[in-house]
């Protein structure tokens, strides 16, 4: 038996057991209890982040929204834009079929000449030839389409003693050839003559086609070139801007157009207006004109023809007429013309040519409320406006 001061010395023993396991509980809990204070502290700035990750979205988002209003102003140009989304694509389609480079600088054809004449008439100023080429010995065969060009590689060496470059130069034929037969290619050459030092100098690549004669053998590269192909729709209307030799895709094109037996071989019945302006120095040096003629008698519904004959002919100034004082006359119709999407503008002969074009080409749009310098490259972009000129 215990006494009951051993009882109550023993549980005086007990009590710093009492405190030490009370003291470990207190401690436990407050652990725990900071450690979910940090557990809910970390967890609140993660509940934060989710927001600005919210705003950045719609800030980077926002621009997106409001990216209509920064094209606008696309919608609002005028209207002459409106073939750029249409044209583009039927010329496109086109440029796919066209033959390219069959024969190149390393390896051309060696063509055999047919036939070259003159194409000048009595009084002419220089020299112009017409030449054709015989193509039915290529292999592969050199086929073409009206506006392409083809090289010429000049016989003999230069200064240096070495070959000539070649030189391109505008088709004249439709890809039937003149003579229908599919088997030719012809050229309209002028000579190259200009003064240096009180010299005459003749240009070497005009001087040798101009004076080749039938059965010799000249090297033939290409065909090359997409800029001045008709287009496809045989409703199209086109409008021809040309001085000298610069004839010479006008006249494949009018052909394709307007020749009884070209129209019999190809699938393309033309159906709208052609339009040519020719510039020339003299009447005599008019080149192809009887051909123009015929064509202007059988079609005078689709076919239009003006000339500037700039030593014979006076604008309304006084001064001498050439093709951009016809077209700042004929400003209101051409320009009727040119508003319809169905219109292609092709120019083509001296670069000088252009600056002249360009002026009168803005005077004649101001008449009609246009503004050139934006009309322009929007006909360019919409495979409208075709220029070829050296």
């Amino acid at each position: 038996m215990y006494s009951q001061a051993k009882v109550i010395a023993g549980g005086l023993a007990h009590i710093p057991v009492v405190i030490a396991v009370f003291y470990f509980i207190l401690t436990t809990f407050n652990k725990r209890a900071l450690k979910f204070v940090e557990e809910a502290k970390t967890k609140k700035p993660e509940a934060k982040a989710v927001e600005p990750k919210k705003v950045t979205v719609s800030k980077t988002e926002a621009p997106k929204k409001e990216a209509p209003k920064t094209e606008a102003p696309k919608t609002e140009a005028p209207k002459t834009e409106a073939p750029k989304t249409e044209a583009p694509k039927v010329v496109k389609k086109k440029h796919a079929d066209v033959p390219v480079n069959i024969y190149r600088p390393k390896t051309p054809y060696e063509g055999t000449v047919i036939e070259n004449y003159s194409l000048l008439k009595e009084g002419a100023i220089g020299r112009v030839n017409h030449i054709t080429f015989d193509l039915k010995d290529s292999d592969p065969f050199l086929n073409y389409v009206e506006g392409q060009s083809i090289g010429i590689m000049p016989a003999g060496e230069d200064a240096n003693g070495k070959p000539h470059k070649l030189r391109l130069y505008s088709i004249a034929s439709t890809r039937h050839g003149d003579d229908f037969n599919g088997n030719t290619v012809s050229l309209c050459v002028r000579q190259l003559q200009y003064e240096k030092d009180g010299e005459t100098i003749n240009g070497v690549c005009s001087t040798y086609l101009c004076d080749i004669k039938p059965g010799d053998k000249v090297k033939i590269t290409g065909p090359v070139g997409k800029e001045m192909l008709l287009p496809d729709e045989e409703d199209a209307n086109i409008v021809m801007l040309a001085t000298g030799t610069g004839i010479a895709p006008m006249r494949a094109y009018l052909r394709r157009m307007f020749e009884p037996t070209e129209k019999e071989k190809n699938k393309w019945n033309f159906k709208g207006k052609a339009w040519l302006f020719m510039g020339a120095p003299k009447s005599a040096n008019l080149l192809y004109e009887e051909d123009l003629q015929r064509y202007l008698t059988d079609n005078p519904d689709n076919f239009k023809y003006t000339k500037a004959i700039s030593r014979e002919q006076q604008n309304t100034k006084g001064g001498r007429m050439y093709i951009q004082d016809r077209v700042l006359e004929s400003a209101n119709e051409l320009f009727n013309m040119i508003e319809d999407e169905k219109t292609h503008i092709y120019l083509c002969g001296l670069k000088g040519m252009e600056p002249g074009i360009d002026e009168a080409m803005t005077k004649a749009a101001e008449e009609k409320g246009l503004n050139w310098s934006e009309l322009r490259p929007q006909l360019k972009k919409a495979g409208r406006w075709h220029v070829e000129t050296y």
